[in-house]
Formats: structure tokens, sequence, C-alpha cells
């Protein structure tokens, strides 16, 4: 090829990359638009965008709710909710009549985003509470998912990520784009009443690993996450819903509560919620949601995040519980803004919120340049998320899918802690006779009793409603145990509750080998008497958590979950250390792997050594033990395999990373390359590449740094 031909085809290359690299990014039109979008826009349809809250209805044009809607909002249907305000997103909620099923959530979804097409024709963020476990707003047929403590007792951020990818979908499908989820608050206060079992742990390495690969994996769907609740909401023990908490925030036990939400940053977290609670050292006047220094010094400046910033629900009580300082919709409405909310959540009086925020533009507190920084960041995440364009969503088939309730039954197993087995109670055996099963309402005994009788166990029945057995009911239990090999016990808050407490005491002196399965927190333990034989940790109480606890008590499953919180007594003597729990599985220490850096790419690879136990995954996907090809930032981690008979010795390395250098070999100089015909020096080809290569790559960030 002569060099006139070879510089052309140089050329055509170099320019079809360059406009791949523009189309692959934000184009400038999309920004030019969001700006004509924004600026066009009236103040009242600006606060409208930053509006989001919940409608009552199953349909867009749903009257069966009209008296709730025109209540709260002066309408009758959630389509005209939508219309009245311009409004930048919804809440589904069920008691709001929004979740009946999949197939009704999507058609609310698309009615929805079609009354939105009126006014600024902005599309709608569409946006539930679903954290797996006790907070779940959508119900069966979606996936059942255990909570946050469930998943940090397993501490696999593969079982984490997968857990976001389940979320991310089945939400995709029926048209919700915005997940209130995950929690990165550590649970380190065992009296907090709001967080417990939502948080994924106490310890700020482990919570902010698996944080981060929740986000990925449900932005991977893209469904975007939420990190709440910022700086931390998990040293409480007053519940923000009723009233406002206060912490000191010491600047150690602060630096921990923010690692959660670091990685959340790191991880490319869209939206991270305020908490309504004062950490004294930071403001000790307002309230997170309120409070310049948390949310545009310390989230904002500190943190370096971009994204979007939203208050949690404004209809919580924290805020109208300030000392010395009453506040009203409208004061709450302004304050947040100001502080740097992008997004004021679920007000509970919108006329009254805009009415507040109209004065405040006339008296200068806020100003028309505030609103659009705000809704200018809106608008362009929704076309950055794909909702903007109608991004193609998976379809309802997704929705509980076999694949799917694989994934929340391995979290529920793999959570299951065997915190104390003396005598080696467990596994129970079939041929010893019936086992009794027992325990306090609230932590759903019943739902046990199928699973074990699907184990091979017999089981005899003596339940009771309510939280607080009766002395009838404590008297049937015992005698009722007189004639069981077992007895499995389920309680729920047992610290808190004496009758329950007595019971335990009771069956363990009856000579019967008690299980007791701790449903709630597992800070339970620390209630639990000596004489108990064996305990177990669920994390919770819903059929898929009662599942893992059934496949631990017959044996099919062997346990290997830890916990992820420490439990002291009163006096502070450590009962049960974070990260302990007795396993039956084979320990094993994964080899580290090797990576081969030689000048050039063509022989870099990452060498996966064979050991029995682990596997070994490179962006989810298991590698076979030898000599695979890699380019790049590798990042390989290890982990049991399969997880039902081995666990990672604790401490144990599991991850390496590397990145690989692309620099070729050096020729020697004193022999430089020969030069084709026509370039004597052989530099003209490469030197016009690398200028057009560096010319795109300056645009395709140029273009970025406009969009944000």
């Amino acid at each position: 090829m002569t060099s006139s031909r070879r510089t052309a085809a140089a050329l055509a290359a170099a320019t079809a990359l360059l406009l791949a690299l523009g189309a692959a990014g934000p184009s400038a039109t999309a920004t030019t638009d969001v700006e004509d979008v924004v600026a066009a826009m009236s103040e009242d349809e600006l606060v409208g965008q930053m509006t989001w809250v919940h409608v009552y209805g199953s349909g867009a044009e749903d009257r069966s709710r009209a008296a709730e809607n025109r209540a709260r909002y002066g309408v009758d249907t959630p389509a005209d909710v939508v219309r009245k305000y311009a409004l930048g997103g919804v809440l589904y909620f069920a008691w709001a009549g929004n979740t009946d099923s999949p197939e009704q959530v999507a058609d609310l979804s698309a009615g929805l985003q079609e009354a939105a097409s009126a006014g600024p024709g902005v599309p709608l963020a569409i946006t539930v509470d679903q954290e797996g476990g006790e907070v779940s707003r959508l119900g069966h047929p979606v996936t059942d998912l255990p909570g946050g403590m469930a998943l940090g007792a397993t501490f696999d951020p593969q079982l984490a990520r997968g857990q976001g990818e389940v979320l991310g979908a089945e939400l995709a499908a029926m048209g919700v784009n915005v997940d209130w989820a995950p929690v990165a608050d550590l649970n380190t206060n065992p009296d907090n009443p709001v967080i417990g079992l939502r948080s994924l742990g106490a310890d700020p390495a482990t919570v902010s690993e698996l944080t981060a690969a929740q986000i990925q994996g449900l932005q991977s769907q893209h469904v975007a996450a939420a990190a709440k609740h910022f700086p931390g909401h998990g040293d409480t023990d007053v519940d923000s819903h009723t009233g406002l908490p206060v912490v000191a925030g010491d600047p150690a036990e602060l630096a921990a509560h923010l690692e959660p939400f670091r990685a959340a940053v790191a991880a490319g977290v869209d939206i991270v919620m305020s908490a309504h609670i004062v950490v004294e050292s930071i403001d000790p006047d307002m309230p997170g949601t309120l409070s310049p220094a948390v949310l545009t010094d310390l989230l904002r400046g500190d943190l370096g995040f971009e994204g979007l910033v939203t208050t949690d629900a404004l209809d919580m009580a924290a805020l109208k519980q300030l000392p010395g300082n009453p506040l009203d919709d409208g004061d709450i409405a302004v304050l947040a803004i100001q502080a740097g909310s992008d997004i004021l959540l679920a007000p509970p009086d919108v006329d009254a919120a805009l009415a507040g925020v109209r004065e405040a533009l006339a008296t200068g507190e806020l100003t028309r340049e505030r609103l659009e920084e705000s809704v200018t960041r809106i608008l362009e995440w929704k076309v950055e998320r794909g909702i903007w364009d109608g991004a193609e969503r998976p379809g309802l088939d997704v929705v509980g899918s076999p694949d799917h309730r694989a994934v929340a039954a391995a979290i529920a197993e793999r959570a299951v802690t065997l915190v104390r087995d003396e005598g080696a109670v467990l596994p129970l055996d079939p041929a010893a006779g019936p086992v009794l099963l027992a325990g306090a309402g609230s932590a759903w005994p019943e739902r046990l009793t199928p699973l074990l009788a699907a184990e091979g166990l017999t089981v005899t029945e003596r339940l009771e409603s309510g939280t607080s057995p009766s002395r009838g009911y404590r008297a049937a239990v015992r005698s009722a145990a007189e004639g069981a090999a077992a007895v499995v016990l389920a309680v729920d808050d047992l610290r808190a509750d004496a009758a329950q407490q007595a019971l335990v005491t009771e069956l363990a002196a009856s000579g019967t080998p008690v299980v007791v399965v701790l449903a709630g927190t597992p800070y339970d333990y620390a209630a639990v008497p000596g004489e108990v034989a064996a305990v177990l940790a669920s994390y919770g109480t819903s059929t898929v958590s009662h599942a893992g606890v059934a496949g631990v008590l017959s044996g099919r499953v062997l346990p290997t979950g830890r916990l992820p919180v420490e439990v002291t007594a009163p006096d502070g003597t450590v009962l049960a250390a974070l990260g302990s729990g007795v396993r039956r599985t084979e320990e094993v220490t994964p080899a580290a792997v090797t990576f081969t850096d030689l000048p050039g790419t063509q022989d870099d690879a990452v060498e996966v050594p064979d050991v029995p136990g682990a596997a070994y995954l490179l962006d989810g996907q298991t590698l076979t033990p030898g000599t695979h090809p890699a380019e790049g930032t590798v990042v390989v981690t290890a982990q049991a395999d399969p997880p039902s008979a081995y666990h990672l010795a604790d401490g144990a390395d599991a991850r390496w990373e590397h990145t690989f250098d692309t620099a070729e070999a050096t020729p020697d100089a004193a022999e430089p390359a020969p030069a084709e015909d026509g370039d004597p020096a052989g530099w003209l080809l490469p030197a016009i590449v690398a200028t057009l290569l560096a010319a795109a790559l300056a645009l395709a960030a140029r273009t970025l740094h406009r969009r944000r």
C-alpha cells in the first residue's frame, strides 16, 4: 500500500472512531434540549419537577380514590395530580392502591407517563421503596427478597449485586425507574427503632462493599439506586417518622458511618437521600435534610457527589419538632432547597410548599437560577438513565421468575447464622420423633410448618396470635414439649418482651432440646438464656427467610452465615462478636491469581490457580483454572464453590486487581524501525492517528462536561 493510500485509510478510520465516540457519549443536542426545556419552564413548573409525591389509585384515570386525591391535591385522579403540578416524580404504595399486580403497576406507570407528556412534556421518575425484607411495597408475585441484614450476614458482594439485579429487572418491567434503596446506614445502635434489619450491618468495610455491589446491580438494569439515609441513621434510638433523632457525631464514629456513602458515590449511585436527624458535630441546629453543612459542604464538597440529592419523605414528624423553631410546610420546602436538595419528596401539603417557594423567590431568599440548577440536574439524569427516551425494558415474565427466586433463596440460606449449638443438636433427626413448633405471633412461626414438613420432618404446632404469649399458651407449649424430640421456638423482639422471655426460659428448663430462631434482630441473642441448646438468626419473618431456617434445621443446608453486628450484654460484655457464627462447611483459602504483564497487550494474561472449594470470577463470569487473556483494569474475585459445602477462611484474600500496561516494547535505538516508501521517518501515520484520537477524546470529554 502506498503512503498516500495508507494515510487516507488512517484518516478514514480515525474519523470513524471520532464519530463513534461522539455517538456513544451524551449528545450536544440532548444537552441543548434540556437547557431549552428548563429555560422555558415557569417557576411553578420548575418546583413541580422538584416535587415527587404519592398518588391514590390503581390507574392513571382511576376515580375510585378521588376523595383522597381531592383532599390532598384538589383533583380527582392520579393523572390529574401529575398534570396539575407538572410533577417530576411519583411514589408507589400499597396503601395508596398503586400495587395490586405487576400488570396493574405497569399500566399505571404507562398512564402516568402519558399524563406527564402534557405541560413541559418531561417524563416522570416513577419510584418505590423496594429494599427487600420488611420494607417491600410490592408483594407477590414480585420476588420475595430477604432484607439488608440478611444480605449482610452472607458477607458476599456477588449476592449483593445479584439482589440488585433482581430488584432492578423486576422494577424496570413494571415501569419503575427509581428504587429507594439500598440502605447504606451502619446499624451501630441495638435500640435503633427504624433501621435495624434494614441495615447491612455494623462493619464499615463490609457494608461499603455490599452497598456498592447492590448499586451496581440495580443500575445495570437501568433503574436508579438511592443510597440512604445520609449522613447515617444507624446510631439513633428515635424513629424520625415520629420524632427528631439527635446524635453527637463523634468524628471517628461519623467517619465510619460515612464510609458506605463514599463507596456509593464511588460506585456511581444516581441519588443520595438525606436523613431527618441532627448530627451535632456537623450542624447542631438543623437536621441533615435542612442543613447546607450536611448536603452542600459534606455531601457535595467532601464526598464529591454530583448526582441527585433528595430529602427523605417530608411528611415525617421530625422536621416539625425542632426545639424553638416551628416550621410549616413552606418553610421546610425552602430550607431543603437552600440546603442543597434537588427533590422535595412527599411534602404533605404541595400547595403550601409551592406557596412557600413562591414567597422565597419574591423576597430573594431563593432565585430562579437555584431552581434551574436542580431541574437541569434532574432532567439530565432522566436523559442519561434512559427515562426521557423510554428505554427498552424487560417483559413482565421476569417478575418472580424461577431464576430470581433462586437468588432470593440463596441469600436466605446463606444468611442463616448458627449462633450457638451446644451438644450438636442440629441438624434435627427426622427419626427421633416429632418437632414441636411454637413462638410469638409476630415471628410468623406458622410459615415454618409446611417448610419443615417439606424437609422431611414431622411437625406438631402450638400457635397463638399476638406478640406476647399468654400464660395459658405458655402452659400448653410446655405440656406439648414433653412428647417432642425437639422444640423450635420462633421469637421476635425478644429483648423487649417479658412474656416471650418467660416462654424461652420455661422451655429451656423442660429437658427437651430447644432451638430458638431469632426472626427479629440478632441483638435479641442477649436475652436468650444459656440453657437453650441452639440459636439461629434468620434476620426476617418472611417465607423466604423461614425457608432458609428450615433448610438448616433439616441439614439440607449447612450454615455459613455470620453475624453482621456485635451483640453485647447490658454491661457491655461481648456475647457474640461481629463476624462470628458456627459454620459446618469446610474452610478454604483461595490462592492468589497471577498477572502476566508484558510490553504490549498480546501476551497479557491472568493465571487462575486450581483450588478445590474456590471459584474465581471476572466480571461475574467464572474462570476455569489456567491462563486467560486480559487487558485494561481487571478485578478477579474468589468465592466458595459450592457455598453449600465450603466457606472462605476469615480474613482470606479474595480480591485481586491489576491494570495492564499498554506500552509497546521500545525498539533498540541503534536500529530504528524500517520506513516504507513515501514515509521516510515512519512517523506520519501514527502521528495522524494520535492527533485524531486526541481530538475525539477531547470532544467526548467536553460533551460529558457540558452534560454534567
